[in-house]
């Protein structure tokens, strides 16, 4: 008898593993991971790119997972964008959905890097989400801005990053102003794409901002500490020249 085909990555569902809040869900974050432009190929539990995450997935679980929030770490189904494909923006609407089910009255906080900082800032357009963290995004200059109308947004980018451009997200930034809640632009000196300098000031920033988004729309009680990570982003006098 001849072995069942096993079916190509794209045509099985993408992975969710679910951590912070085990009851009473107050709302949800969800953590998106990179990629590659092009690629079908699937995307492992190994890869560096969904591993990257599991310590901003950790974060945040630890500083509001006990005043409910809900912690959605998404592995792809395969590794890259693919062009009209979006692929990764498939994904993360197939996990937007599954929370719409699960907690249809939660508000959502997105947090991608890389390619996924490009599919959280597509994806914000999903009614429930409310802020989002693009840390290094894989923007270009026709990257719209509709899908961040009304959110909160907190785009941090290494100045030496080769992979992706800060020039576009600091335009994405400029571009987003007028249309978003509150647009924030963090330059992190002499940062690179993969985050190997200052990983305590990426992870502790880009989490503490989501976290106080969390309180003020839920009035969950988050610690000081943990709040204070992200205070310099509300003492910078212009919100868009923020250096790390």
């Amino acid at each position: 008898m001849a072995a069942k085909a096993t079916p190509p990555a794209r045509d099985r569902d993408p992975v969710l593993s679910i951590g912070g809040a085990a009851s009473e869900v107050r709302g949800v974050a969800l953590v998106l991971h990179g990629g590659r432009a092009d690629s079908y190929d699937a995307v492992r539990p190994t890869h560096l790119s969904p591993l990257r995450m599991r310590p901003f997935a950790a974060r945040l679980a630890s500083g509001g997972g006990g005043q409910g929030l809900a912690v959605w770490t998404l592995r792809n189904r395969v590794r890259g964008w693919n062009g009209e494909d979006r692929s990764a923006l498939q994904d993360a609407r197939w996990a937007l959905g599954r929370i719409s089910v699960e907690h249809p009255d939660v508000p959502v906080y997105l947090l991608g890097h890389s390619m996924g900082g490009l599919t959280a800032l597509s994806a914000a357009g999903h009614p429930q989400v409310r802020a989002v963290a693009a840390l290094a995004p894989w923007l270009a200059p026709s990257s719209p801005v509709e899908p961040v109308r009304g959110r909160s947004l907190l785009i941090m980018h290494g100045d030496t990053d080769r992979w992706t451009s800060p020039t576009a997200s600091l335009a994405f930034a400029r571009r987003a102003k007028p249309v978003a809640a509150d647009v924030r632009y963090v330059r992190m000196l002499g940062a690179g794409h993969f985050m190997f300098r200052t990983v305590p000031v990426w992870h502790g920033m880009s989490t503490s901002f989501l976290l106080g988004r969390f309180a003020e729309d839920t009035g969950a009680v988050i610690e000081r500490r943990v709040l204070e990570r992200s205070a310099p982003l509300f003492r910078a006098g212009d919100p868009l020249d923020i250096t790390a």
